[in-house]
């Protein structure tokens, strides 16, 4: 067996699962849950500065470089989405998109971000598990293969693990900003690490 045989069986297995459980309730569920970043990651971030946790500024950083990240590797590999893939014409395409599927962004995007929120413990379990239902949806959707959802999530991981070990020097430009921009306005301290 090669490697791209193992890939491909791999990801058939996935959409056979996803397929296994598909309903037309799931699809509008799964549609709503790849939207809700949109409103999970403003509330983290509000979480996160009114906690007074300087690591809002290396949250803000990590989502943006995440994503531009993510963007500049779609448009070097030009991997298709599943969902365009005529030999593919049975897996649910509810979700098909347009641009490319490698790396899957919502994965490389937050994934990583779980190391911003490791000291609140229960916010970071809801996240996981938020989390790992939302990145099921991007196989369930067709949006993307099982190994994109995977590789993004890895080079997230990996990606992130290097912002946070650097965020005391994002944190204190961030907080430079800040101040300037509030003023007084600012928290007056921003004490968790």
């Amino acid at each position: 067996m090669t490697i791209e045989s193992i890939i491909n069986a791999t990801n058939i297995a996935a959409f056979k699962i996803a397929d296994s459980v598909a309903s037309p309730g799931l699809n509008v569920v799964m549609g709503y849950l790849a939207e809700s970043f949109f409103i999970v990651l403003p509330l983290i971030a509000l979480y996160l500065y009114f906690k007074k946790d300087r690591n809002f500024f290396s949250f803000i950083f990590a989502v943006v470089a995440l994503f531009v990240i993510a963007e500049v590797l779609k448009n070097i590999f030009r991997v298709p989405r599943p969902c365009e893939v005529s030999s593919l014409s049975w897996i649910n395409t509810v979700g098909c998109e347009g641009g490319y599927g490698f790396p899957s962004n919502h994965a490389m995007t937050l994934t990583g971000l779980a190391f911003f929120i490791k000291n609140y413990k229960y916010l970071e379990v809801l996240y996981i598990v938020w989390l790992v239902l939302l990145l099921f949806g991007r196989v369930y959707l067709g949006a993307h293969y099982f190994t994109d959802v995977l590789a993004g999530a890895v080079l997230s991981v990996i990606i992130a693990a290097v912002l946070y070990r650097y965020r005391d020097s994002v944190n204190r430009i961030g907080m430079r900003i800040l101040t300037k921009a509030l003023g007084r306005m600012t928290p007056a301290e921003f004490t968790r690490m």
